[in-house]
């Protein structure tokens, strides 16, 4: 497999998983986020991230979301599924069952808290490649998983059989960049393509998409991407120009934590606002509830035009 293996690209929204405040899936929000991200015309989704909080599933709900999601979605966009484990035994069983079920790809960090070196990390991801038959996007998650998979290790990782893509996080800017530049060819690169200067860059050097936390504009960062396809390059400016302004006043840099509570709280918090159905965090992460935060993002979304 390589990069002409899948068709991803575009806008993908990493989507939350919502939770009722009792700690239950709300499975009826979940249907109607569903719903809501089909109608934007979303051109894939990124279940169980980071954003999707599967650090507080059991591996029986994650099954439970994986079936889920490839009953509602039924092969209308791509769907791609986060497997990251503790071990690569964890993640095969996992991902095994989520193609089984019609997951179209799954994508993993490497193993969290562990901090591999990058013979291990080569290792694990050999041996999840080698336990399924499906196309695998490495998640380089420094914050998650402790470590960075810059263009050398990414070389490495993309020579294995079902690498197909890659999701980079880095706050690493330049390194990103980077790998971007070595492995367009190679494998398929999600990352913040959606401000000006990645957006010039991507023009010169190759870039298939972005997994945002939730999608907060909807419909306008699916048109961003498919104003790009098209060579509207001035109406994606646009788009780009406001998507930095308004990252730069809600989230933290690097894009791990919101300005006012952690990255999926202060994202439900928003989604609640803007009436898209996220519902509330799980426990270890809390929602906000201090009325100044709130009132704080409140009044950046208005500024926006987003309420």
């Amino acid at each position: 497999m390589d990069r002409n293996s899948v068709d991803w690209r575009g806008y993908w929204p990493a989507s939350p998983t919502p939770f009722k405040s009792s700690g239950e899936i709300d499975w009826q929000a979940f249907d109607s986020l569903l719903d809501w991200y089909l109608d934007q015309k979303m051109h894939g989704l990124f279940i169980n991230g980071t954003t999707g909080e599967w650090f507080s599933q059991t591996h029986d709900e994650r099954r439970q979301v994986a079936e889920f999601v490839a009953k509602k979605v039924a092969k209308r966009i791509p769907v791609v599924i986060g497997v990251t484990t503790f071990t690569a035994k964890e993640s095969i069983e996992l991902a095994r069952h989520a193609l089984s079920v019609g997951i179209d790809g799954v994508c993993s960090s490497a193993p969290a808290y562990v901090k591999t070196l990058p013979d291990e990390t080569v290792a694990y991801f050999q041996t999840l490649s080698d336990g399924i038959k499906g196309p695998i996007m490495i998640y380089n998650w420094p914050h998650g998983s402790g470590i960075e998979i810059a263009a050398d290790l990414a070389h490495r990782l993309a020579d294995i059989e079902s690498i197909v893509a890659i999701k980079d996080s880095t706050p690493n800017g330049e390194q990103f960049l980077n790998t971007t530049k070595e492995l367009s060819g190679k494998v398929r690169i999600f990352g913040n393509f959606m401000v000006p200067s990645n957006l010039d860059f991507m023009l010169r050097h190759g870039g298939d998409g972005t997994i945002g936390g939730g999608s907060i504009f909807g419909r306008p960062d699916t048109i961003y991407w498919e104003q790009v396809w098209a060579g509207d390059i001035e109406s994606a400016r646009n788009h780009a120009e406001r998507n930095l302004a308004l990252l730069e006043a809600l989230w933290l840099p690097g894009g791990w934590a919101g300005k006012w509570g952690a990255y999926q709280s202060q994202l439900k918090a928003i989604m609640e606002m803007i009436g898209v159905p996220g519902g509330t965090v799980r426990a270890p992460r809390l929602p906000i509830t201090n009325p100044a935060s709130l009132t704080a993002i409140r009044t950046i979304l208005t500024e926006f035009g987003l309420l």
